[in-house]
């Protein structure tokens, strides 16, 4: 290998390795859920977080159009702090698509989303979800105290079709760490992922995939408009996952996803 090949492949190692390096500091860490003192000041005012919630500072993300011209979605980010520039920064809304032909035949048009008449968003410390209704001018949080969401499925603003019928979904449905399940002082990547519903007014959270599991991934029948969702049991009950436990799978009936079972 003459000079030239030799430094040519020493850049491209090291272009590797600071990327590389890179990508690990913005790994979604999560953060602590250590309470906080409160303090108030001269007139009684509580100034931060309640003490069984968290501090921390967020940003909103993008409003999400929702296929209900009442209701609109906002994601809520985690305010991060670069270590070497200081500067701070948040995360950007990215999404799930489908690009199979069976979600854009003659029968079918999904509009390229994850599953008919759902967009499915991720983002990097989404920590909650805001939700403003346009009638009453009113918005709320769909968690009562920051969560590491995961994944967001919320009604589709474009018209999908399924089997050459309209498909329009009510609900949202959030795969989120929500609880320091480990005990390690942190909600993060290490604890117990979970998956709830909520109707399209933000009420109603229900759990749709038992406590003691951790959800993995997802799959989509489109003969049957089902979700399956896989979820590894936590049989030890140590809050986290371990890769010998069994892993189950739970289907979820999109029509009504109050309606759900375990296919294995």
């Amino acid at each position: 290998m003459n000079k030239t090949h030799t430094t040519l492949a020493f850049t491209v190692i090291l272009t590797l390795l600071l990327s590389s390096c890179s990508r690990s500091k913005l790994d979604p860490k999560g953060f602590s859920v250590e309470p906080i003192s409160e303090e108030e000041d001269d007139d009684g005012i509580i100034d931060g977080f309640n003490q069984d919630s968290i501090d921390m500072k967020t940003r909103p993300g993008h409003v999400l159009l929702t296929g209900y011209p009442q209701y609109r979605l906002t994601t809520v980010f985690k305010v991060n702090i670069n270590k070497k520039s200081k500067r701070t920064f948040i995360g950007s809304n990215s999404y799930h698509r489908n690009y199979r032909d069976v979600g854009r035949d003659r029968n079918n048009n999904w509009n390229y989303h994850y599953m008919p008449g759902l967009e499915a968003l991720y983002g990097y410390n989404i920590v909650n979800v805001s939700l403003h209704d346009t009638a009453s001018e009113k918005h709320k949080k769909l968690f009562k105290k920051p969560i590491l969401m995961r994944t967001l499925y919320f009604p589709a603003f474009e018209s999908d079709t399924l089997n050459n019928v309209p498909v329009k979904r009510d609900y949202y449905l959030v795969s989120a760490y929500d609880e320091d399940t480990n005990n390690d002082g942190y909600i993060n990547l290490h604890d117990l992922r979970r998956f709830y519903y909520f109707n399209l007014d933000g009420e109603q959270q229900t759990s749709l995939v038992p406590k003691n599991y951790s959800v993995m991934s997802s799959q989509y029948d489109h003969g049957n408009d089902r979700m399956f969702v896989y979820a590894r049991h936590d049989a030890n009950e140590n809050g986290k996952t371990d890769d010998l436990e069994e892993i189950k799978i739970f289907w979820i009936d999109l029509k009504n996803p109050l309606n759900t079972g375990r296919q294995y």
